[in-house]
């Protein structure tokens, strides 16, 4: 699916349909540069889940919890890391059979590690405020 957004709610509620349809077990891997709308991706995931709270990235703590919805989400942002042994020294792992939503944003720092399940999100900025987002 590509899909073309106009500006951060509307990547919001991408997120918020395809949360309709994932179930317990579900592992994204969400691919975009610095300021694509990852996380404003995640606010509508989150929130289709039936999560009310405040959902921010997870940058500094590397892992957020959502839980109170449909399924709980697992936030993950691996951006500050730089080998796969630190992601495996944290446990990101045990979130993909945790039996939530795991969201993982810097996938490919650990892409020999993700199940075969993976769904990939790509979110390629393509002007000030527009997106184009290719689920697969």
């Amino acid at each position: 699916m590509v899909t073309t957004t106009s500006d951060p709610s509307e990547t919001a509620r991408v997120g918020e349909q395809l949360a309709a349809e994932l179930t317990p077990g579900t592992v994204l891997a969400i691919q975009g540069d610095l300021g694509a709308g990852k996380t404003c991706f995640v606010q509508g995931l989150a929130r289709g889940l039936g999560f009310r709270g405040a959902v921010t990235s997870p940058t500094f703590t590397l892992i957020h919890e959502y839980r109170g919805g449909r399924l709980p989400l697992y936030h993950i942002d691996l951006y500050r890391l730089t080998d796969p042994q630190q992601a495996v020294a944290i446990g990101v792992e045990e979130y993909f059979d945790a039996g939530g939503v795991t969201v993982i944003e810097w996938p490919e720092r650990i892409a020999s590690l993700l199940p075969a399940h993976t769904r990939w999100v790509e979110i390629a900025i393509t002007g000030p405020t527009t997106r184009q987002l290719t689920i697969r």
